[in-house]
């Protein structure tokens, strides 16, 4: 299953070129993997009420064209896979008006409580768990 949400290219995101920095892009998965997991009924604020933290452990991006100021883009999220204390999430960033894939990424995340220490996910939070194993199908 693929999550979409929206976003528009704003000023302060650009160079004097008008070309969005590349940091920006990372912004992006955040607002997309953040709407997947309201979609299955979690958010970031609800985990971390629960003593559930989401650390980026890894991350990558391949720019493969740029997205420009007010541009529409698309961003599609998914759930690659949810092993052990890890979740790996998916992105691509497309650009509305021509379909255009922009750039496509990763980010890998622990399920770590407060202190940092890794948890048991699936054995406490079984329904959340098994939601991002379905969106990862």
């Amino acid at each position: 299953m693929i999550s979409r949400c929206e976003t528009t290219v704003r000023y302060a995101e650009t160079d004097q070129m008008a070309v969005v920095y590349h940091g920006n892009y990372f912004t992006w998965f955040e607002i997309g993997r953040t709407t997947l997991l309201k979609e299955i009924g979690y958010s970031y604020k609800e985990l971390e009420n629960k003593n559930v933290m989401l650390p980026v452990i890894d991350v990558t991006c391949q720019y493969i064209a740029p997205a420009k100021y007010d541009d529409v883009l698309i961003i599609e999220s998914k759930v690659d896979k949810v092993m052990g204390a890890r979740v790996t999430f998916s992105y691509n960033i497309i650009r509305k008006d021509d379909n255009k894939l922009l750039a496509k990424g990763k980010t890998t995340h622990a399920f770590v409580g407060k202190g940092f220490k890794p948890i048991n996910f699936k054995k406490h939070f079984r329904d959340c768990y098994e939601k991002l194993n379905k969106y990862s199908q």
